[in-house]
């Protein structure tokens, strides 16, 4: 059993807040325990509380569209929540939800090791850039230490409002451009891999 999976496993038990109470399973996230990308949502809905995977509804569909726009399968990036049971109703995550689950998320990320950080929605953006509106930053990158942050709508939005599709796929084509970018230059020291389409590093 890796790291990860024991850590995932270790997410089941969580008492930490109420949320605990009502969940019929635990939300902690799936995808390549080395994934170079890492998708952060805000909170499991429905499909996912009875499944127990991220991304299994509606918005999940279109998440995996949106990947394979790029060349991409789930399989080969990570998916994850901020919080990882399903708030009463899909309501947004209280703060306090939010704090609980913090470390299980933070360890998530230390363990991945991730070269590129998706925030999908307000609540995911908040972690990294607490200050800003998503109306104003999505798709657009920033560097955040080692990690590239690249703000996006939760594809759950395209699902409520029409126009934000053209939006949130235009943004998926700026990623792809962000991450050919990286890949031509590969990590330090090092000379760009070749192969699959966006095989980062």
């Amino acid at each position: 059993m890796s790291i990860l999976t024991e850590l995932c496993r270790q997410m089941a038990s969580c008492q930490g807040c109420g949320l605990a109470q009502q969940r019929t399973r635990v939300v902690p996230g799936e995808g390549a325990e080395d994934a170079a990308i890492l998708f952060i949502g805000e909170a499991p809905g429905f499909n996912e509380d009875q499944q127990g995977r991220p991304f299994v509804g509606a918005a999940g569909a279109f998440l995996d569209e949106l990947l394979l726009s790029i060349g991409l399968h789930r399989h080969e990036v990570y998916i994850a929540n901020v919080v990882k049971c399903r708030p009463p109703g899909n309501r947004d995550p209280l703060p306090g939800e939010i704090a609980a689950c913090r470390p299980w998320l933070d360890r998530q990320i230390e363990m991945i090791q991730p070269k590129v950080i998706v925030t999908l929605g307000r609540h995911s953006l908040a972690r990294y850039l607490p200050d800003e509106a998503i109306g104003k930053v999505h798709g657009k990158p920033r560097q955040m230490g080692d990690v590239l942050c690249f703000p996006m709508y939760h594809p759950a939005a395209a699902l409520h409002q029409a126009s934000l599709r053209g939006v949130i796929e235009q943004d998926m084509q700026r990623l792809a451009h962000v991450l050919k970018d990286m890949e031509s230059v590969g990590p330090p020291g090092q000379e760009s891999a070749g192969g699959s389409q966006l095989a980062l590093f």
